[in-house]
């Protein structure tokens, strides 16, 4: 997560999965504004059951959305594109897509919470969102900084 080194993505996960059969990958994805820009970060934790993760990550800038709900969806949409990419161009299961919108109605991204939700199932992924434990949109949220 701090490296910041290049990796190939389409040689390490099959690698990475071969020699860890217990390995879950969780894929996840934050957003932030930061003055005229909004960036997303979108990860990939590979999970090591009972001995930690490893995370890998894409930083993306885009010019800033104001826009709650359209900012939001996009993350949906980057963790939806990318467990897509992993199962079509590498044959790799995601486990997990976790969502970094709250159950409390308390809270603005409930209001997304239920469309996001049902088109995560809908692509046949498994979904969580806060307060669950979700450690792709806790290092998301990290890396956004």
């Amino acid at each position: 997560m701090d490296s910041g080194r290049p990796i190939e993505l389409e040689r390490y996960l099959p690698d990475m999965l071969s020699r860890n059969e217990e390995l879950e990958i969780h894929v996840g994805c934050d957003s932030q504004n930061k003055g005229m820009r909004t960036i997303y970060v979108t990860t990939i934790v590979l999970r090591f059951p009972s001995r930690g993760a490893h995370v890998l990550y894409n930083k993306e800038r885009v010019p800033v959305i104001k826009d709650m709900f359209t900012k939001l969806w996009g993350e949906v949409e980057r963790s939806i594109s990318l467990a897509e990419h992993l199962k079509s161009s590498l044959g790799v299961s995601v486990h997990q897509i976790d969502l970094d919108y709250n159950e409390d109605p308390v809270h603005a991204s409930n209001r997304v919470l239920s469309a996001a939700s049902g088109y995560v199932q809908s692509m046949g992924y498994e979904v969580k969102a806060k307060p669950d434990l979700l450690m792709a949109v806790w290092a998301a949220n990290v890396l956004c900084s």
